[in-house]
């Protein structure tokens, strides 16, 4: 009998880069396990996909972490790079090659005054709110929030 979920629904509401990072490693191992995932940004958690340009690193480099020696997650990023564990974008693109739906809260936005259009264009992103995430998600499946 298999007992793992059909679908793995996460909502990534924390800011710190640490837990952001593990949300898109738990999202890129579902959807290679053949779980179907969504990843829903809301609050803080949408400032890891706000865009960068030409003469400023990614935002998420900037978060901060939940505990560790690193000072930002840039630093801690930049550690696992040189340990052979998945990076921010190596992650965040295995989730979008994949097929991960992500999706971001219009009031996550709103309340803290991102302009939709500071989100990066290489996301293909869901808008919606929390009724779009819960139609989104099944009633076998497993939500989490991070």
């Amino acid at each position: 009998m298999n007992t793992r979920p059909d679908k793995l629904s996460i909502v990534v509401f924390s800011g710190d880069f640490d837990r952001v990072h593990y949300a898109l490693v738990l999202a890129s191992g579902s959807q290679a396990a053949g779980i179907a995932t969504t990843l829903f940004f809301t609050m803080e958690g949408a400032r890891a996909l706000c865009r960068n340009d030409e003469q400023n690193p990614p935002a998420w480099r900037a978060l901060p972490l939940t505990t560790s020696q690193f000072t930002n997650g840039g630093a801690m990023d930049d550690a696992f790079k040189a340990r052979g564990v998945g990076d921010f974008e190596t992650l965040l693109r295995a989730c979008i090659d994949m097929g991960v739906v992500f999706m971001v809260c219009e009031m996550g936005l709103a309340a803290l005054g991102i302009p939709r259009e500071e989100l990066r264009a290489d996301i293909p992103f869901v808008d919606g709110g929390v009724v779009t995430f819960l139609n989104d998600a099944s009633k076998n499946g497993s939500i989490l929030f991070i």
